[in-house]
C-alpha cells in the first residue's frame, strides 16, 4: 500500500516541479520558496519506494535487525511526509507565507513599471490571471500609476475586483492541496504499517527463538547419559 501511495506522490510533485510553463510563473513571480516542499515531498515518494522494496526483502529473508531498521524508516519517512506537507501548505494558501512574497514582487512591478520587464511582467500575470494590482485596483491609484489596460475586463471594461495575490494563491493552492492530500494518506499508512510491522518482528522473534530452544532440547536428549563410576 504505502508503495503505491508513495509512488502516487511521487509522480505528482514531480509532474509539478516539471510543469511545462509553471516554473515560468514561480520565476516572475520570485517565490522559489514554494518549491521546497515539493522537494521534500519528492523525496519522501522516492524513498518510500526504495523503503518498501528493502522491507519486504527483510520480511522474506526474516532478518530481525532489517525489519527494526525499516520499523526506524517508517518513523523517519512519516515526519519527512508531515514537514513536506506543513511547508507545502505554508507557501500555498491563503493566510500563508507565500502572500508576502507575492505581494511584495506586485507592488514593486507597479511602482517600476515603466521598466520593459516589469511592464511586461505585469500584463502577463493580469491578463493571464484575470486580476488588478496586488490587492485591487486601489494599488495603482495609492502609488499614483494609471491603470493598464490588462487591468480592465475585455467586455465591459470594468477593473477587475481581485487583486492578484488571492488570484495567484488560489492557484498555487489547486496544485499543492492534493500533494498534501496524497502526503497526509501516506502518513497514516506509516502510522498503521509500524504496529503490524513490529508484530511481524516479534513473530518472527518468538518463532526463531522456539526453534533454537527446541534445538536444544534434542541436543540435551541425545547426548550420553553420565555414569556414576565407583
Amino acid at each position: 500500500m504505502s508503495k503505491i501511495v508513495g509512488a502516487g506522490l511521487f509522480a505528482f510533485t514531480i509532474f509539478i516541479r516539471a510543469e511545462p510553463g509553471f516554473d515560468e510563473w514561480i520565476a516572475i513571480l520570485e517565490v522559489y520558496e514554494y518549491y521546497i516542499g515539493v522537494y521534500i515531498l519528492i523525496g519522501a515518494g522516492a524513498l518510500v519506494m526504495i523503503f518498501s522494496f528493502l522491507g519486504c526483502c527483510s520480511a522474506l529473508m526474516e532478518h530481525s535487525s532489517a525489519l527494526y531498521l525499516f520499523i526506524g524508516t517508517q518513523v523517519f519517512l512519516f515526519v519527512l511526509t508531515v514537514i513536506g506537507s506543513a511547508i507545502l501548505l505554508d507557501y500555498s494558501t491563503m493566510n500563508s507565507s507565500i502572500q508576502p512574497l507575492i505581494r511584495h514582487t506586485m507592488l514593486r512591478f507597479i511602482v517600476t513599471s515603466e521598466h520593459p520587464h516589469s511592464s511586461a511582467a505585469l500584463k502577463l500575470i493580469q491578463e493571464s490571471i484575470g486580476c488588478c494590482g496586488a490587492d485591487g485596483p486601489n494599488d495603482y491609484m495609492v502609488m499614483r500609476q494609471p491603470l493598464p489596460l490588462e487591468c480592465r475586463d475585455t467586455v465591459t471594461g470594468n477593473a477587475f475586483f481581485n487583486g492578484c495575490v488571492n488570484e495567484l494563491t488560489w492557484f498555487l493552492e489547486d496544485k499543492s492541496i492534493w500533494a498534501a492530500v496524497m502526503a497526509m494518506i501516506l502518513a497514516a499508512v506509516h502510522v498503521i504499517t509500524m504496529p503490524c510491522d513490529f508484530f511481524t518482528q516479534q513473530k518472527f522473534g518468538a518463532v526463531k527463538g522456539g526453534w533454537c530452544d527446541t534445538k536444544h532440547l534434542v541436543k540435551v536428549a541425545k547426548a550420553p547419559a553420565k555414569t556414576n563410576r565407583r
